[in-house]
């Protein structure tokens, strides 16, 4: 199929993807952010999955691995695999801090610092590119729609969590 082809054109797109289901469209607005995100890194010779990690510790310097697990929504291993990456990269440094010396905590480095004067800018630039022209009152509802649609998947996947914990009911 050429690229001039009428399935290609502005206005088959838009109702094409109109009529799609909002996680389809979700996905897609994701797919889209994040490929502009990653282009803006690479100027910056920064790995897309950095990205996350580097963002939770210049909010909250000295995690754990575990905590910078849970705050990314990532394995372990891969926590561990992406920080051990940017321990070499110079961003991250881990270190042993009393009582508890089996505790590995992870803190940036000035470099790991330095790079959110870079990479904050472009990640802002990209929300600017991808607003431009909604107006502010529709920008407002999406993010109470996104937020709505969050909180309504959390209590469904929280009521779920709780129904598989009930204990087998006795069949009469």
């Amino acid at each position: 199929m050429e690229k001039n082809d009428a399935s290609h054109s502005p206005e088959t797109w838009r109702h094409t993807i109109a009529n799609e289901r909002v996680a389809h469209m979700v996905k897609d607005a994701y797919k889209s952010l994040s490929r502009a995100l990653q282009v803006r890194l690479r100027q910056h010779s920064v790995l897309y999955g950095h990205w996350t990690f580097l963002r939770i510790l210049w909010q909250t310097d000295g995690l754990t691995q575990r905590q910078l697990s849970e705050q990314a929504g990532v394995m372990e291993p891969t926590t561990f695999s992406a920080v051990q990456a940017m321990e070499q990269l110079g961003y991250v440094t881990r270190r042993k801090i009393p009582p508890n010396r089996k505790q590995i905590r992870v803190f940036l480095t000035p470099k790991g610092t330095a790079l959110r004067n870079l990479l904050v800018p472009a990640a802002e630039e990209v929300n600017r590119i991808a607003l431009a022209g909604i107006p502010a009152d529709d920008i407002a509802a999406t993010r109470r729609t996104l937020l709505a649609i969050m909180e309504n998947l959390a209590v469904s996947e929280a009521a779920a969590a709780a129904a598989s914990q009930l204990p087998d009911t006795p069949q009469e």
